[in-house]
C-alpha cells in the first residue's frame, strides 16, 4: 500500500490547452506503481511542483485506464500556473487517489442528471466515461453546461462528439455570446427546464463553484428531485488530504475525507450560510 503521505514521482507525456488559462495533462507514474493506479470518478490527486508547491486537481480521464493519470488544470494561482507550465518530460510529485466518488453503481437503473459550470466540468468527465461504457445500464443521461463565453467551453471537441452520437443529451449555454455562438445563453440552470428526464427517480451529479451548485440543486428540487438524489463536489482548499491540516474543514466535515463528492442533504445548510 502506498504511503499517503509520500508523493510518487510521474512524468508528464502530453500537455493539452483547453482554454486560455486551462491545460490537461496527462501523466505516467515512475515507481513502478502507474498500472495500479486505479481511480473512482470524482475523486483527485494531490500534485506537487517542485519549488511552487502542492494541489489537490481532480482526475479528469478516463477511470478504465489505470495506467495515466489525467489532471485538467487552470492557472489561477502560483501551483496551479506551475503546474499547467509543465511540458512533456517534466517531472511531478504525485499522491492519491483520495476521497469519495460519484454514486454511479447507485444509479443502475435510473436517469442520470449532470450539471458543470466552468471547470466542474473536468471532475464529473470520468462519471461521464463510466456511463458511456455501461450505457445499457442507466436510463437517460443528460449533460447540462455552462460556461462564461464560448472560448472558455472545455473539452470542445469531445462534447460535439457526444451530442452527435445521440447516446446522450448535451446542452451548452455560456453567460456571454460572441462570434459565431449559436447555442444557448443563460445560467446553466434555466436548461433544466427544456431537458427530458424522470426527476421522481434521477439522480443528479453537481460540479462548479459554489454559488452555482446552489442554485442548480434548488432547480433540481423545483424539478422534482429529492435531496437524497442531488450530489454535489465541494472542491475546497486542500493541503494534506488525509483529514490532518484542517484547511478542507467545511463546518463539522473534511471535505478531503469525507468527500469531495457529497450529498446534498449533507451539506445545503452549510451552503447557504457566508464564510464556513
Amino acid at each position: 500500500m502506498r504511503d499517503p503521505l509520500l508523493p510518487s514521482p510521474a512524468r508528464v507525456l502530453r500537455r493539452q490547452r483547453e482554454t486560455a488559462d486551462t491545460w490537461t495533462l496527462e501523466m505516467e507514474v515512475l515507481d513502478g506503481a502507474s498500472r495500479s493506479w486505479g481511480f473512482a470518478p470524482g475523486q483527485f490527486n494531490m500534485l506537487y511542483a517542485f519549488g511552487a508547491g502542492e494541489s489537490a486537481i481532480s482526475l479528469s480521464g478516463d477511470p478504465a485506464r489505470s495506467d495515466r493519470l489525467v489532471h485538467t488544470v487552470r492557472a489561477v494561482g502560483g501551483v496551479s500556473r506551475a503546474i499547467g507550465r509543465l511540458t512533456p518530460g517534466a517531472v511531478v510529485g504525485v499522491r492519491g487517489p483520495f476521497g469519495t466518488s460519484w454514486p454511479l453503481e447507485a444509479a443502475m437503473g435510473a436517469d442520470v442528471v449532470i450539471i458543470a459550470g466552468g471547470l466542474g466540468l473536468a471532475p464529473l468527465r470520468p462519471a461521464l466515461y463510466r456511463l458511456l461504457a455501461g450505457r445499457r445500464r442507466y436510463g437517460k443521461v443528460v449533460l447540462l453546461y455552462g460556461a462564461r463565453s464560448p472560448v472558455d467551453v472545455l473539452f470542445r471537441k469531445q462534447l460535439a462528439r457526444w451530442q452527435a452520437s445521440g447516446r446522450i443529451g448535451v446542452e451548452i449555454t455560456v453567460d456571454h455570446a460572441m462570434g459565431d455562438w449559436q447555442g444557448h445563453v443563460g445560467v446553466v440552470t434555466k436548461l433544466l427546464a427544456h431537458s427530458a428526464f424522470d426527476a421522481r427517480s434521477a439522480v443528479a451529479l453537481i460540479c462548479g463553484p459554489e454559488v452555482m451548485m446552489r442554485f442548480a440543486a434548488a432547480a433540481c428540487r423545483d424539478r422534482g428531485f429529492g435531496d437524497e438524489s442531488i450530489y454535489v463536489s465541494m472542491e475546497r482548499n486542500m493541503q494534506c488530504a488525509v483529514g490532518q491540516c484542517g484547511h478542507c474543514q467545511f463546518g463539522p466535515t473534511f471535505v478531503c475525507k469525507d468527500g469531495p463528492v457529497m450529498r446534498y442533504d449533507r451539506v445545503s445548510r452549510l451552503l447557504a450560510l457566508k464564510e464556513i
